[in-house]
């Protein structure tokens, strides 16, 4: 196929054989070397419907019962998972999406998954179909699932090599599809129960038997869906793909079989889903802005949490580790029975130093520091302080830190203004008449009010004794030693109506 031109047809089926079980183990590490089962139905009638290679070597099959499974030993048996069987379908088409939008699903067997992906044109990016394939099987392999990749310039031909390629890619070359297609049982095409007694009746088992008959002969026996089956085995049936939409979601859930309590079980857990959702992320070229976890209990509830680095973040030790600080600060009220991931993309930030800038610590490093500190002195008490629109004194929130994503440009220059507080404040000696500031005493010297703003009274707590007790005023004085220099004093003096004290609360810088 190298020697094929750019726009000869080629078509990649993807073959999941044993999707159950593939989509339940490839969470679960710990079961990677052991024989596992999916069973499906309701107790005491459930039956095997999926299992690994572990398991039928040892001698496990397909629609066995529950009790039959009692009799092998090391056996872990799984109910089937739909909500996850869901989750890796949507992997799946996502990890395609990367290599061509035009993804379509074939119909299977209930235990195997099937996807083509149409990829001509597309040599000049992904290389030859050798490069590309390899390109291909490299994207699913670090999804942890097993997979077998057909390639052909006809659909049908490489939806019915795919499951024979066990071992590597299959690349059939063009022209050559009935040759290839020949060796292979009739199974693998779609037969009802009617055309394959019929063709067992004939003493057909392949594919290249079937190729073989004469055409006129099969239609007037079979009709119009003889002639479909012969085009079929001999890789000339043409096919008119209708594309799957996919949409980019990063998200994975894991159903635990019985509840978990402990913190690092738990994050035993969560570790292999958020290595997935961090390959699927780099994959579309993104990192990890936020994550949100939502954690299922035995109790009925659920318990959500979300971590929002100051940046995204492509690191899986920094993300685990902000989980473990959040859950260790707010731990689930139960066990924990389902687990759900989900998180938003975010582009990769890039920061260019100047060449005799200091260096800065790292944000991924600064958000674990502050996590840490969050659970030592409480998450209220770590961030920024944003001072409230109050007169109130040392009424401010805290915010948690955040990077702008983007500067502003001052068309003016600011000069901001600092409030400076008095602690403890200052006792005065003030003239006031006729509910005006005259003059005050400061540290030896006498300044004479040119401006006054208020009085301001602080609003307090209707069950408090304090209520509206104190009144505030923004002044502008001058000292009266000093005219000559303009000596200017702004300040914050309050007046407490319980104590008749007046005392100055701050100065404006």
């Amino acid at each position: 196929m190298d020697a094929d031109p750019i726009n000869e047809p080629m078509y990649v089926c993807v073959f999941v054989p044993e999707f159950s079980t593939q989509a339940l183990t490839r969470l679960r590490s710990a079961l990677e070397r052991s024989p596992v089962v999916v069973v499906a139905g309701h107790p005491p009638m459930e039956q095997v419907c999926s299992a690994n290679v572990h398991a039928f070597r040892l001698g496990v099959a397909h629609r066995m019962t529950r009790a039959e499974l009692d009799s092998f030993p090391g056996l872990t048996v799984l109910a089937r998972s739909e909500p996850e069987e869901c989750l890796a379908r949507a992997v799946l088409l996502e990890t395609a999406g990367a290599f061509t939008p035009r993804i379509e699903i074939s119909a299977s067997s209930a235990s195997a998954f099937v996807m083509v992906l149409d990829m001509t044109g597309t040599r000049l990016i992904f290389g030859p179909p050798k490069q590309c394939v390899d390109r291909i099987a490299h994207a699913f392999s670090a999804l942890r699932l097993n997979v077998q990749l057909g390639v052909s310039a006809n659909f049908h031909t490489a939806i019915c090599i795919a499951p024979s390629a066990c071992t590597a890619p299959i690349l059939v070359p063009t022209h050559h599809e009935a040759r290839c297609l020949g060796p292979l049982p009739l199974s693998s095409i779609h037969l009802t129960p009617q055309q394959g007694n019929t063709l067992a009746m004939w003493g057909l088992r392949t594919l290249g038997e079937l190729a073989a008959l004469p055409e006129v002969e099969l239609v007037v026996r079979m009709g119009q869906e003889g002639k479909r089956l012969r085009l079929l085995a001999r890789g000339e049936s043409q096919h008119l793909m209708i594309p799957e939409e996919s949409v980019f979601t990063l998200e994975e859930g894991l159903a635990l079989d019985s509840p978990v309590e402990l913190m690092e079980s738990l994050l035993f857990l969560v570790g292999p889903m958020l290595d997935q959702l961090l390959i699927r992320a780099q994959n579309h070229a993104f990192a990890l802005a936020s994550i949100t976890i939502r954690l299922g209990l035995d109790d009925g509830v659920e318990h959500e949490r979300i971590i929002k680095p100051a940046l995204p973040v492509l690191q899986r030790d920094v993300l685990l580790k902000l989980l473990h600080l959040d859950l260790q600060a707010h731990p689930p009220p139960a066990g924990v029975t389902h687990i759900f991931l989900h998180a938003e993309p975010g582009d990769r930030s890039k920061v260019q130093l100047g060449l005799f800038a200091p260096q800065l610590p790292e944000p991924v490093r600064l958000d674990v520091t502050l996590a840490r500190v969050a659970a030592i002195v409480g998450e209220g008490r770590v961030g920024r302080a944003r001072l409230r629109d109050t007169h109130r004194p040392n009424c401010f929130t805290m915010e948690r830190f955040v990077v702008p994503a983007s500067v502003p440009k001052e068309t003016q220059v600011r000069r901001a203004v600092a409030l400076r507080r008095c602690r403890p404040p200052l006792l005065l000696a003030v003239k006031y008449e006729n509910l005006r500031l005259i003059s005050f005493h400061l540290r030896g010297k006498r300044y004479v009010v040119q401006q006054a703003f208020g009085p301001w009274r602080r609003s307090g707590d209707w069950w408090s004794s304090e209520v509206w007790s104190c009144e505030e005023w923004d002044v502008s004085a001058q000292a009266n030693t000093s005219a000559e220099t303009g000596e200017t004093l702004l300040c914050v003096i309050a007046h407490d109506l319980l104590s008749h004290q007046w005392q100055l609360e701050a100065f404006y810088d």
